[in-house]
């Protein structure tokens, strides 16, 4: 039986909840706020006040991103800071709306992992609707911890990654020709990459892909696992978060299987999500979870062949074996 953190919990339902909107990464960023606060029982008007001073935080600026996919509406959380922010609503007029209409769903599926709601149920909360949140000693004990830091910055790439998507969605990129400089255009030529990083630090917590680390700010690489000068492409499921030292020890070299089936197991954490790109995952890998494994490792053999028995085994201190990500939640999940 596979024992579970508190941290391994937190995780879980931040990197693998099914989102149309944005309100679980708000909310997980007010239990932090109200954690670190240090009160137990959190009256509703309080917990209003905070969720929104993360959303007008998020939404105020010169560039702002939807917070749904649906290109004709607004979530409620947008229009009432909308509102605020032209004037028509006071300060407390708002927190007034945002207790009476914002929580009625998000509350009660915050704590839900994939489709499981009894994995976590009433882990970091317990809530009495409309009167008040009583915050777990799981809470409290979370945001004491050296990881709460790393926890922010996995919910700030998680909403980055939902932002994005929608975003997507608006513009119909999937249909262009160009998918936003993430794709390649024309045959040998390389595109611009970066716009990948908040969804690849979604689907890896913000961690590198070859030694389970977690990436210092300013450090972060996008690799090809398998070398692009065999593939000549960019396709997204080939492509993953590392360190500029393990990326350089790595180079074009072919990684060992153990890095395949960690792939393997990073797309299919995609395909549980409602990301546009699963569509691209699965128009180029297969429709099924062993179609993609197939034709992945398709394209191992045909890089072997072509490149020999190049290997590079990996950061010596790395054991896939006890690789945190490896083994997460969703690994237990989709295998289950």
């Amino acid at each position: 039986m596979t024992t579970f953190t508190d941290e391994d919990y937190w995780s879980a339902i931040v990197l693998y909840g099914l989102n149309s909107a944005t309100y679980k990464m708000a909310l997980g960023k007010t239990l932090l706020d109200l954690g670190e606060q240090g009160g137990e029982v959190v009256p509703w008007e309080v917990l209003a006040r905070a969720y929104f001073d993360n959303y007008t935080s998020r939404l105020t600026g010169p560039t702002v991103l939807p917070q749904q996919g649906n290109p004709t509406r607004l979530t409620i959380m947008e229009r009432i800071v909308r509102r605020y922010q032209q004037g028509s609503l006071e300060y407390s007029q708002a927190i007034v709306e945002v207790a009476a209409t914002s929580f009625s769903d998000v509350i009660p599926r915050f704590q839900t992992i994939v489709n499981n709601k009894e994995l976590a149920r009433n882990k970091f909360y317990h809530f009495r609707h409309g009167k008040s949140l009583t915050l777990t000693d799981s809470l409290l004990t979370l945001v004491q911890s050296t990881q709460v830091t790393a926890f922010r910055n996995q919910l700030d790439s998680r909403w980055n990654l939902l932002e994005g998507a929608f975003q997507m969605t608006r513009d119909h990129s999937l249909l262009s020709n160009d998918t936003r400089d993430i794709y390649l255009v024309n045959g040998y030529q390389r595109t611009n990459l970066t716009s990948n990083i908040p969804f690849l630090e979604g689907y890896q917590g913000n961690t590198c892909f070859y030694c389970g680390e977690p990436i210092p700010d300013g450090d972060v690489h996008i690799d090809h696992v398998l070398p692009r000068q065999v593939l000549l492409h960019d396709e997204i499921w080939n492509l993953v978060l590392s360190h500029s030292y393990c990326n350089t020890s790595k180079s074009d070299k072919l990684v060992g299987e153990h890095y395949i089936s960690k792939l393997i197991q990073r797309n299919e954490n995609v395909m549980g999500s409602n990301h546009p790109w699963k569509a691209r995952i699965e128009r180029e890998l297969g429709s099924t979870s062993v179609q993609r494994a197939k034709k992945l490792r398709w394209h191992y053999e045909n890089v072997l062949k072509v490149m020999g028995r190049n290997y590079w085994g990996g950061i010596n201190s790395y054991n896939p074996a006890t690789d945190p990500f490896f083994r997460k939640f969703i690994t237990v999940l989709n295998n289950g």
